[in-house]
């Protein structure tokens, strides 16, 4: 005992290493994307830093590092532009954006905006909006505080929009795409690439965009790209910084893609993943009413916290069985869209739980909504889905029960909390 007891509270302490030494030469304090910035000398080196205390002398050398880090990276960043100019924009031509919902004219709206010359053609339904469109430059029913570029030409007819287009832009919800698209193959060159814009599973077949949209046209090498993250139309249509990704197999593509869209105010990275940003962009759209029930019941920002967990890992279980890569999972196509539709009141996804939550009933809801909310029609396909890769899914499945009207949201919360306590996963 008294051995132990002199080893932790020694009678004589240890002598204390010299001061000057402890600062003359201190160790690397910045690593990372840059080299480590080495340390001064000596710090009586500088009359400026002659009698700084090492706490101040620190501070500096942090700063100084932190300034090298940023102008490399800007350095870099300068470089790889140079580097890989494209000349995409240059010549493309025409681009077709097929529906004219909020986010299909957002994108019409951005492409335009970037070349004066781009003729950018909106296949729509509706004649009254084509009218408002080509007359006075406004999308009269969706965003229509919005002023749109002029080069913008809406047309009721698939064989003027889609001739001689270079990209096509699909924005038709998922559950009415196979029959539109089978409508208009006829007029839709085998070599033109596809850009999916649409989130959600089919519900009878749980085909994704990637599947629906070479059956629907009866090309399975028809190219295709899916577009995805975190980005509102209003936002992008009032350039508000946003970043999204382009995920296909065909890493050219992809590549080509990217250039078309990128601009100062919307970045776009690239992937090879279709799977995976297609799976987190549909179920994420389930999670997001899950989210607005809670609020709707007001039951709040822990259960929000926990819910939200729960279904990102509910997600990344089933995109996984799938063959999706978590890394996708965790980035702008999972996380980053997930937090977006969750938290945000935009939302349509989430408005439709926080309806629900409240006590109005989903017939009432959709009734009163002039846009689709995705998260209800793949709520039921999200289960079919998880059925068949045998993955438990307790808060997706329970949105499924809900929106079925087979399972009140207190009821649904109550069995929530009362499944089995388990190590997390």
């Amino acid at each position: 005992m008294a051995a132990a007891a002199t080893a932790f509270f020694p009678s004589i302490p240890s002598p204390r290493p010299r001061l000057a030494a402890a600062v003359r030469r201190p160790p690397p304090i910045f690593t990372g994307a840059t080299d480590a910035v080495p340390p001064p000398e000596d710090e009586d080196s500088s009359d400026d830093d002659a009698g700084a205390s090492p706490r101040r002398s620190g501070r500096k050398d942090r700063r100084h590092a932190v300034r090298i880090a940023w102008e490399k990276l800007v350095r870099w960043s300068r470089s790889w532009r140079r580097r890989n100019r494209s000349d995409v924009l240059e010549t493309t031509r025409k681009v077709v954006v097929l529906g004219g919902g909020s986010f299909g004219t957002a994108m019409a709206a951005h492409v335009a905006a970037k070349k004066a010359d781009l003729e950018v053609a909106m296949l729509l339904r509706d004649d009254l909006v084509c009218r408002s469109i080509n007359n006075r430059h406004v999308n009269c029913k969706y965003l229509a505080e919005h002023r749109l570029p002029e080069n913008i030409v809406a047309t009721t007819s698939a064989a003027d929009a889609l001739a001689g287009a270079d990209f096509c832009f699909h924005a038709v919800p998922v559950q009415f795409s196979s029959s539109f698209l089978e409508s208009i193959s006829t007029h839709v060159d085998p070599k033109l690439p596809f850009i999916s814009l649409s989130k959600g599973l089919e519900l009878n077949t749980l085909r994704t965009m990637s599947k629906i949209i070479p059956r629907a046209l009866g090309n399975r090498r028809q190219p295709f790209v899916v577009l995805s993250g975190p980005s509102f139309a209003a936002e992008l249509m009032n350039k508000l910084p946003t970043a999204m990704v382009v995920a296909s197999k065909d890493k050219k593509l992809a590549s080509s893609v990217q250039q078309l869209l990128a601009s100062p105010n919307l970045r776009i990275s690239t992937s090879s993943d279709v799977t995976g940003v297609e799976i987190a962009g549909a179920l994420k759209n389930v999670l997001a009413i899950a989210a607005g029930i809670v609020e709707g019941m007001s039951l709040g920002n822990n259960c929000m916290a926990a819910l939200v967990a729960q279904g990102c890992s509910e997600i990344r279980w089933l995109a996984t069985k799938m063959g999706a890569k978590p890394t996708t999972l965790s980035g702008l196509s999972g996380s980053g869209d997930i937090m977006l539709t969750c938290f945000v009141n935009l939302s349509r996804n989430r408005t439709v739980g926080l309806r629900l939550g409240s006590g109005e009933t989903l017939d009432k809801i959709m009734s009163s909504m002039n846009q689709v909310a995705e998260g209800v029609s793949t709520a039921g396909a999200v289960i079919a889905l998880a059925q068949k890769y045998k993955v438990k899914m307790p808060v997706l499945t329970a949105v499924a029960r809900i929106i079925d009207n087979e399972l009140t949201p207190n009821k649904a919360v109550m069995e929530l909390m009362n499944l089995p306590q388990v190590e997390e996963v």
